[in-house]
């Protein structure tokens, strides 16, 4: 199956000049939706991983069944305001925004082996911030992996030193 054939773009959405990459299509098929998840399962399933930490929203439909899959624990990186427990918080720039993360002070321990799952890369931001949350709880990020790459935004170099793992890129238009 061509998983990039499921995904539907949408142009000047949120804003003008931006296309959307809707992983929405890809969801609603059983088939795609499945081959996306298993991809994600056998590339961690001997890697030694102790949590998954997904970022909201969409990194949390790929995040928890992979955690699930591998029968770890699944944390969520949220919006600012979201988390009811102690958190702690790093802010960060989009391609049309910007925004506050969180993450619960207790979620992870440090020393622990952590892969961060989101369903897209683009400029980096939400990663970035996410990644700098990690490393302030002290865990060992394994690898970032992202359903899509847009790599004309250059992401990765908001995420230096961390390994990326994309199924898919979309590049240009």
């Amino acid at each position: 199956m061509n998983l990039k054939e499921t995904v539907r773009s949408i142009s000047d959405w949120p804003i003008e000049g931006v296309i959307f990459r809707d992983l929405t299509t890809l969801m609603s098929d059983s088939e795609a939706f499945r081959e996306s998840c298993d991809i994600l399962y056998e590339r961690y399933k001997k890697r030694n991983i102790d949590k998954i930490v997904a970022i909201d929203a969409r990194g949390f439909v790929f995040g928890a069944v992979l955690a699930y899959k591998l029968g770890i624990g699944f944390i969520p990186v949220r919006k600012k305001g979201k988390l009811p427990g102690k958190t702690i918080e790093e802010s960060y720039n989009l391609e049309y925004g910007s925004g506050t993360l969180e993450i619960h002070k207790d979620a992870i321990s440090k020393g622990n082996r952590v892969v961060i799952v989101d369903d897209l890369i683009a400029t980096g931001g939400t990663v970035g911030a996410t990644v700098q949350l990690v490393k302030k709880l002290g865990a060992d990020i394994i690898e970032c992996a992202f359903l899509i790459e847009l790599p004309d935004l250059r992401g990765r170099e908001k995420i230096e030193g961390c390994e990326v793992f994309a199924i898919m890129e979309f590049e240009g238009d």
